[in-house]
């Protein structure tokens, strides 16, 4: 399965990661970072009358290839932001997405707004990194850990914290994992890992198992300004969109098309 190859490839980049930088090394620079500004909360950024945007950064994906070849991470990130965007994503997975770690932290110093840690997260050395980064939330998928390390995980993560997106596909994930966690945003992923088809009904299907209350942000398969429509109409407060923007000519342009009359 494509996920599991992702994670696999992921587990190889975390060692060359931990071998540069111990993690005690790591656990410090997240402390000075943490001292030196204090994480955003993502949920409060979302928490608009309007559907919300989470714009992300991405050069490639395992399932469309590279997606944007002219890749200018901090100028499309800027860009973002003067167009209204509330938070952006930032990939860091180095192989199938081509992603960095470097892109974040400089898109930290460009941006004021909060910045989301995409990535196949598995392991504490990642949550101290995305704060030394300068991240202020990371994202947890349900569908790459078990229950235990999710808890373990997202308890880290608020003590350091960050915000925390997790992410689910299934009736199964949500029941288990969507619980009434303080200030977790829930995203419900429209592609399905395993396949990697999109289908927006994913939306329709998961959000009464949302807690009340919860920021509920639909991910993956938003094309049109109709598609935005519809995850609103079902109880989406935001989207998470990146490769729509990211191989239009006018990221400005394309992303007031998709807010029209939202």
């Amino acid at each position: 399965m494509i996920l599991d190859d992702i994670v696999a490839q992921r587990r190889i980049q975390l060692k060359r990661e931990q071998e540069k930088c111990p993690l005690s090394k790591m656990r410090r620079r997240a402390e000075i970072q943490l001292t030196e500004r204090t994480p955003l909360s993502l949920a409060e950024a979302l928490k608009k009358d309007t559907l919300s945007c989470i714009c992300e950064v991405k050069k490639a994906s395992p399932s469309k290839g590279l997606i944007r070849e002219d890749f200018r991470p901090v100028d499309f990130a800027k860009e973002y932001e003067a167009a209204g965007a509330n938070a952006i994503s930032c990939l860091t997975e180095e192989h199938y997405f081509q992603g960095s770690s470097q892109f974040l932290a400089d898109i930290r110093k460009a941006v004021s707004i909060p910045i989301l840690r995409k990535d196949f997260i598995f392991d504490e050395y990642q949550i101290f990194e995305a704060a030394a980064l300068g991240a202020d939330a990371v994202l947890l998928i349900a569908a790459v850990l078990e229950l235990p390390d999710f808890e373990r995980l997202y308890k880290l993560a608020k003590t350091l914290g960050l915000s925390v997106l997790g992410e689910m596909h299934t009736v199964e994930e949500m029941q288990e994992y969507a619980l009434e966690r303080e200030g977790m945003v829930i995203g419900v992923n429209n592609r399905n890992l395993k396949t990697f088809e999109v289908s927006l009904d994913t939306v329709q299907k998961l959000k009464p198992y949302a807690p009340d209350g919860a920021v509920f942000v639909s991910e993956s398969g938003i094309k049109t300004n109709d598609d935005m429509k519809m995850v609103r109409s079902l109880g989406a407060d935001a989207v998470l969109i990146g490769e729509t923007l990211m191989r239009s000519e006018s990221i400005t342009d394309k992303l007031k098309e998709l807010r029209k009359d939202i």
